[in-house]
């Protein structure tokens, strides 16, 4: 089968002939229908967060067609659409048993630790499996996986309420499944902070009040717009010192601010004004849970969850096509979320 790799860190992904993953008795064989390219891909390509072993198949927002189940496998059948937990993990380590089974003691993301999904097929345990309804598309269900999952764990993590409100800072794929899931757990208000009218644009169509960090001081205008109150929540998707920083600053009395963005580097805080004098929290947010994405898949078959603009156009499984959206993931470009469609 033909799959897109990553040979060597601060490298292209090269093309590489591979013989199909073999199936064990609790795993389930996946020909892929769509596989999302998300900015941490961006960022493994780059160094920023480790990757390992190497050579490796990149890809974590994987949907497509079962082909072959193991013995042990009772749930799923051949010919069903699915999508994928991008976690593969043990299920019975004190981190799973307390369902944070992203910090499995020997769980693997795939696309990081194990092959992921810019192949023409995947091998996934059975539980990192997830049918996936006929009206979501293979490409929305991609998306789903990482950006939107990721997005409803960090609302999770900061403990939004309905009536509260919210500052999203970084409108790519998480961002925009962000704001309509903030709307759809009842934030009465979403400000969207990004540097690009385009992405600024979609989400005011999702409901937002958008604010150009291009044409104006996003904490300063936060705080106009809330009467000096600031926000209940914040989220920081982007993974800049300045943006965590403002994510902060931008916080009310009891604000909490989830930071999701990868980044290496650190942001400065002043601890009496910034937090102790508000008893705010910041709160970082690592991937998501397995269980929050039935949630998922719900709400977008009840339309509150709508990924038709989030998905900016497919590409094949091609080395080049997809080096240069990892180029211009890089740069920040206007694409909200690439999908390749193999």
């Amino acid at each position: 089968m033909k799959a897109i790799r990553l040979m060597e860190v601060k490298r292209p992904l090269q093309t590489q002939e591979l013989p199909i993953p073999q199936v064990g008795p609790d795993d389930v064989l996946v020909q892929v229908k769509a596989a999302g390219i998300c900015h941490s891909d961006a960022h493994y390509r780059a160094g920023v967060s480790p990757v390992y072993p190497l050579p490796l198949t990149l890809g974590h927002e994987v949907a497509g067609v079962v082909v072959e189940v193991g013995t042990a496998v009772a749930q799923f059948q051949p010919g069903q659409r699915v999508c994928l937990h991008y976690m593969a993990t043990c299920g019975h380590c004190h981190y799973c048993q307390r369902h944070n089974e992203q910090f499995c003691t020997t769980g693997k993301m795939i696309g990081k630790y194990r092959d992921g999904g810019y192949a023409e097929y995947i091998v996934v345990p059975a539980s990192s499996v997830f049918v996936l309804p006929d009206a979501i598309p293979f490409a929305q269900g991609a998306v789903l996986m990482c950006s939107s999952a990721t997005a409803l764990h960090a609302l999770h993590k900061t403990r939004l309420q309905p009536g509260e409100s919210v500052a999203i800072f970084g409108m790519g794929g998480l961002g925009m499944s962000a704001v309509q899931l903030a709307f759809a757990l009842g934030a009465a208000h979403v400000y969207t902070v990004d540097i690009k009218e385009s992405k600024l644009s979609l989400a005011q169509q999702y409901g937002a009040t958008p604010i150009n960090a291009l044409d104006t001081d996003p904490v300063a205008t936060i705080q106009e717009l809330t009467n000096g109150r600031g926000v209940d929540v914040a989220l920081e998707l982007i993974g800049l010192p300045l943006t965590m920083q403002q994510a902060v600053q931008v916080l009310g009395i009891m604000g909490r601010a989830g930071i999701a963005g990868l980044s290496d580097r650190s942001f400065t805080i002043a601890p009496y004004t910034e937090l102790l004098n508000k008893e705010a929290e910041i709160i970082g947010v690592s991937d998501h849970l397995a269980q929050e994405i039935p949630l998922l898949l719900d709400l977008v078959t009840q339309g509150k969850l709508d990924l038709t603009g989030v998905v900016s156009r497919t590409i094949p499984l091609d080395a080049d096509e997809i080096n240069r959206v990892l180029d211009r993931l890089d740069l920040f470009s206007d694409e909200v979320r690439v999908v390749i469609v193999p």
